[in-house]
């Protein structure tokens, strides 16, 4: 039989030899289709390398994303919670404000609407002395025509006589249509007078100002003068009857000045008088005893806008709250509805200003056994109010935690030497500073991170 081995072998090698000839036969096609290329070794080849192209310009990278800025707060400190929105009603003003005060052609104007727990210039006469200190200023700022705590506010020297007083707190004959900001409106008397003195004694910078204005309105015409530093010099003014609030202002280097109402009708209501700088930080304290702030929501829209046309401010602070907690309430809805619509009045009034809601503070209350605990309708409150600056997009500081919450306002009436009243809610002049202190270093301190925000979004 013919061995047939050999034959075989060169068969086996003539095909693949003829396979991998084919392997270099170009790309056929037929019908339209491509063939696939023959490769006999196509398992034994290494993986092919894509090429990467080097020019970067034929591919559109995605832009890189800035983390956003992240506001920090010290240790041991209770910061501002800034609500803003889009509008930009937070602090952010105010903070631009501050820092362009050098160059400002009016002071930086800060409004303090509060209680009785700031009546008589307390926290606000230290929050004012250590702003002017840092930023520059003088005087007292704005002071109602009369007032019941002329005698005991320490910040000036108050008089008056030949007036006829009308406040909110009057239980008949309010006209709430004739309201300023503090919740007031007088009727002169011809000779009636209200005299502002500097007192140098409890505060930096209130011995003396640049500047004083009187507010009115007289639908007559009406002649008042300034006496300024007891008769050194006397300046006179005559206005024309206007329906609008009007000022009489005198610049000098003001250390007493008394407004005089030398000729006037039965139309003449006035105001306000105030001892003023012509640059840096003015902090106006309108306190009303026994107000929950609902009551500036009676203040007539034109005299609202009034005054920021003629006391343009930059900061607005809301401190109400001890004539609304109470022992048994936890839901404190029905006081934040009403607030809503004042705080939302306010800011149409003065689309400029920032607005700052400040919180109660502690208050002490005794349970079942007689002792002292922090009265339990005060933390709710907080709360609300703090919903209430979420939901009208401001500013909010928690005082209640600044104070060091739960029994603080006990500790500040056992303090030596003491910083708050026996009644166990009201704080003393003591109290208001260091709180003015607490206060002041958080504005600072919001003012250097929103320093570093403009500055990382910039780079």
């Amino acid at each position: 039989m013919k061995n047939k081995v050999t034959s075989t072998f060169f068969f086996a090698l003539l095909v693949a030899g003829g396979l991998l000839a084919m392997y270099f036969l170009p790309v056929l096609k037929v019908g339209g289709y491509t063939l696939r290329k023959v490769d006999l070794l196509s398992d034994l080849r290494p993986d092919s390398v894509e090429e990467v192209l080097a020019d970067s310009d034929s591919l559109v990278l995605p832009p890189v994303v800035k983390p956003a800025f992240v506001d920090t707060c010290k240790t041991g400190m209770t910061c501002i919670e800034d609500y803003a929105d889009s509008t930009m009603r937070g602090m952010s003003h105010f903070y631009e404000a501050l820092s362009a005060c050098p160059t400002l052609r009016r002071p930086v104007r800060i409004a303090y609407f509060g209680d009785s727990f700031i009546e008589g210039d307390i926290l606000t006469a230290d929050l004012r002395a250590m702003l002017q200190s840092r930023f520059g200023g003088c005087g007292v700022g704005y002071v109602p025509v009369t007032s019941r705590v002329a005698g005991f506010r320490p910040t000036v020297k108050h008089t008056f006589s030949g007036w006829k007083t009308h406040s909110v707190t009057d239980s008949v004959g309010f006209n709430r249509r004739l309201q300023d900001l503090s919740n007031h409106y007088y009727y002169p008397s011809s000779g009636a007078r209200v005299t502002l003195k500097g007192l140098g004694t409890y505060a930096d910078h209130l011995g003396a100002c640049e500047t004083s204005s009187f507010y009115f309105v007289s639908l007559d015409s009406i002649r008042l003068s300034a006496v300024l530093n007891q008769g050194a010099d006397t300046v006179s003014y005559a206005f024309a009857g206007d329906s609008l609030l009007q000022a009489a202002t005198v610049q000098e280097d003001i250390r007493s000045v008394e407004w005089r109402v030398e000729h006037t009708d039965s139309t003449a209501i006035c105001y306000g008088v105030t001892m003023d700088p012509s640059s840096g930080i003015v902090v106006d304290n309108f306190s009303t005893r026994g107000s929950s702030g609902q009551q500036l929501g009676g203040v007539p829209m034109p005299m609202l806008r009034a005054y920021n046309r003629l006391r343009t401010y930059d900061l607005i602070v809301l401190q109400y709250g001890l004539n609304v907690a109470s022992e048994g309430i936890t839901n404190y809805r029905y006081y934040t509805s009403e607030m809503v619509k004042v705080i939302n009045r306010l800011k149409e009034a003065f689309p400029q200003a920032s607005f700052l809601l400040v919180s109660i503070g502690d208050r002490e209350s005794k349970d079942e056994t007689g002792k002292l605990r922090t009265m339990p309708g005060v933390k709710n409150l907080v709360r609300y109010q703090q919903a209430l600056a979420a939901e009208t997009h401001i500013a909010f500081w928690n005082l209640y935690e600044a104070m060091g919450g739960e029994g603080s306002i006990v500790k500040m009436v056992e303090s030596k030497p003491q910083m708050a009243n026996y009644d166990y809610t009201h704080i003393n002049f003591r109290g208001g500073k260091h709180l003015a202190e607490l206060l002041f270093e958080t504005l600072m301190y919001g003012k250097e991170q929103h320093e570093k925000r403009k500055a990382y979004e910039n780079e």
